[in-house]
């Protein structure tokens, strides 16, 4: 089947119950057994719900993986794939990543002794000189990246992981399965938070992780168990229902995206955009070969200093000022604020996050409309003097 087709039917039957052709909701959080040892398959809904098991199968479709784990938000997915180390493992990371990543990764695993390296992922060779044989156990990359847009190179990271016996793991949260597959490019590992393109709708909070390796998915199938942040089954109903949508929305997310990102590279306040989309960004040609498509994210730095990124962001009309992304209303971000507070002033500058860095994730409304309502709080923040 292809995209389109698995994103609405793969883990979906008709209930054998009643018929129904969309997926129940099985509200419940524990099941009647027939006897002592003897079930349908589902005992308590933190261990498995039928609801959420639909899910898991959808998505593990979309990526062309063979096992599916849904969890309550993309930290937990997080978390869950961290499971899999134990006190003195050794992790390598891209540098430019969520903030809430880079806060789980220093604020709960570092104390619990697992080591971390940062490295600039535009360059494999930079993994490879951060792997540490004896201890490293995991390298962790976004592609693209949260928020200035940059690739990695999944395939070259895969083949340096596997030389090396290291597990690869990919947040593909910006790019989703309908743009890009880091399974077939070699990875071990993919986390999304669902709450974004995959739910599409901001309305739902959830995360999941996508596996090929029966030991690697009864690994964190057991966390996900014993550690319980699951998924309830409206939650998981939601979430699929937003899937069915995923291979529509997202050439429209990608289309406005890249409009705006055009107009903004024009824009005398524009000072430089990340937008992979575009022939000059340094990075296009990588995005064009691992990539099927561009996503809707735009990230730009605003001319001037934070008034002028306040001004901006207070006098947007259509985008709203609000955490988050990938739903179908177009939103405007201030990671130094917001995203990519918890990191350290100084690690978000040498990251090359500023005042002036702003996130747009680019919705469906007439891209006129958002081209618009942008020229408008542009104009606004161009009246400023700039510092």
């Amino acid at each position: 089947m292809k995209f389109a087709t698995k994103a609405i039917h793969a883990g979906q039957p008709a209930d054998p119950t009643t018929g129904a052709t969309i997926v129940p909701i099985y509200q419940t959080s524990t099941f009647t057994q027939a006897e002592v040892g003897r079930h349908k398959g589902y005992e308590y809904s933190r261990s498995g719900n039928p609801t959420r098991a639909a899910l898991e199968q959808c998505l593990a479709a979309l990526d062309d993986g063979g096992f599916g784990l849904a969890f309550a938000s993309g930290m937990a997915a997080t978390a869950a794939t961290l499971s899999i180390l134990r006190p003195g493992s050794h992790v390598v990371a891209n540098d430019d990543l969520y903030g809430g990543t880079y806060r789980y990764f220093e604020r709960i695993a570092k104390p619990s002794g697992v080591t971390f390296t940062y490295v600039d992922g535009r360059q494999p060779t930079e993994f490879e000189r951060a792997i540490q044989t004896a201890q490293t156990r995991l390298v962790w990359i976004e592609t693209p990246t949260n928020p200035l847009l940059r690739l990695v190179d999944i395939e070259a990271v895969a083949r340096l992981c596997r030389a090396r016996g290291v597990l690869l793991a990919v947040d593909n949260t910006f790019a989703t399965p309908f743009f890009q597959k880091p399974l077939t490019l070699g990875a071990d590992i993919v986390v999304y938070s669902t709450t974004k393109y995959i739910g599409g709708h901001s309305d739902v909070v959830g995360g999941a992780v996508i596996v090929s390796d029966a030991r690697l998915y009864d690994q964190i199938k057991f966390y996900q168990n014993a550690a319980g942040g699951v998924p309830g089954p409206f939650d998981a109903w939601l979430t699929l229902r937003g899937v069915k949508t995923l291979a529509v929305r997202m050439p429209c997310h990608e289309h406005n995206a890249k409009t705006v990102a055009r107009f903004l590279q024009n824009h005398p306040l524009v000072a430089e955009i990340y937008y992979p989309g575009l022939s000059d960004h340094s990075q296009h040609a990588l995005a064009a070969r691992q990539m099927s498509g561009f996503g809707g994210m735009v990230t730009f730095q605003i001319r001037g200093g934070r008034e002028q990124a306040n001004i901006f962001l207070k006098t947007l009309r259509i985008f709203s000022l609000a955490e988050s992304l990938g739903g179908v209303e177009s939103l405007a971000c201030h990671p130094a604020t917001m995203t990519h507070a918890a990191m350290p002033p100084a690690e978000r500058l040498r990251r090359g996050i500023t005042d002036t860095t702003v996130r747009l994730s680019v919705g469906l409304e007439d891209v006129e409309d958002l081209k618009a309502d942008l020229a408008q709080a542009l104009e606004a923040a161009r009246s400023l003097p700039t510092a």
